[in-house]
């Protein structure tokens, strides 16, 4: 629209609403436009990052899961040479009570050829405690002490330890008493098949954890308590226990027999003892001072320990056994 005044003219632009709305709208979309495209460049380059890693980590995991299918699922035996080794320092300590060559490498060869996972049962505490532990490391092994302090301490010291303590009510000098009634009980609590933890037999332990009662024992190994003195508890209970424990094993498709040692056979409780309930019959090997007995699982209706009755031989230890261990165990 055009005014003329005083022979001037003035010029007016007029912008209509409808252009200005269109010029906003077309930035708007160049934005939109930009803004998009640097969002599908960064998805891209997200999708392409993320692939190769994901290709990393599948190979990763079948990597492992092949190394997993050929490893063997448990650890293998000691090789030979670190079982010898292991013996060889232990039966050269300087601690006068601990044993001899010869009896370490007979309980080392018997845990050695023991089906695994071996269940090793081992009454005392003594200087061979950790050696036990590391020969069957594959396995279970549960060791039984008349100190509950010196139980203690031993596991606190060794954490990979599993040791209980048992109080014996029993003494040296009562065997052939204690003896004399197990006889007259061989049918009822004194029976040689049965579960120890509901025995009223005297000299039936009954009072320890209820796995003891509840394993299948491959190997026990008689090492204590003390017995060197009249009013020192004697073996007398460990033997009687080890004797049951043996013949009452559960598992009818496991292994039926039991390896019990019994260390200081020279003496005349282990003798006795050993003979009465473990049984001469039973004798397969002996060092003098350690004794290898193998037990059958028996029937529950049998009351006899031994079939055959033999008279317990001289006690008198040869003169190179004695010299080759102590008659009492050592500690840790």
């Amino acid at each position: 629209m055009k005014l003329n005044s005083g022979g001037s003219s003035t010029k007016f632009i007029l912008l209509h609403p409808y252009i200005q709305n269109k010029q906003g709208s077309s930035g708007r979309l160049w934005l939109l436009a930009v803004v998009s495209f640097f969002t599908i460049a960064f998805l891209l380059s997200l999708v392409y990052n993320h692939a190769p890693a994901s290709s990393s980590s599948s190979s990763s995991a079948a990597t492992v899961a092949s190394l997993s299918a050929v490893a063997p699922a448990t650890p293998g035996p000691l090789p030979t040479t670190v079982i010898n080794t292991l013996l060889h320092y232990v039966s050269r300590s300087n601690d006068s009570y601990h044993m001899s060559g010869p009896d370490l490498k007979l309980v080392s060869d018997i845990i050695r050829k023991c089906p695994a996972p071996c269940n090793f049962l081992v009454f005392g505490l003594t200087h061979e405690t950790l050696l036990w532990k590391a020969l069957n490391h594959n396995g279970r092994t549960i060791f039984i002490d008349e100190n509950r302090y010196y139980a203690a301490y031993v596991e606190e010291k060794h954490p990979e330890i599993d040791a209980y303590d048992v109080q014996y009510t029993t003494k040296m000098g009562e065997m052939a008493e204690l003896i004399a009634a197990a006889k007259e009980q061989t049918r009822n609590e004194c029976r040689p098949v049965q579960n120890l933890l509901f025995s009223e037999c005297r000299l039936g332990i009954n009072d320890l954890p209820n796995l003891v009662y509840d394993v299948d024992w491959d190997v026990i190994l008689v090492d204590g308590p003390r017995g060197d003195k009249p009013e020192s508890p004697g073996r007398m209970s460990a033997i009687f226990t080890a004797a049951v424990l043996a013949r009452s094993k559960k598992a009818a498709g496991g292994n039926p027999r039991t390896h019990v040692l019994l260390h200081d056979y020279y003496r005349n409780v282990e003798k006795v003892c050993g003979d009465e309930f473990l049984c001469r019959d039973n004798l397969v090997e002996s060092t003098g001072m350690l004794a290898h007995f193998v037990l059958e699982r028996m029937d529950p209706n049998s009351f006899d320990f031994c079939l055959n009755k033999a008279k317990p031989s001289s006690s008198s230890p040869s003169s190179s056994s004695a010299s080759s261990s102590s008659s009492s165990g050592s500690r840790l």
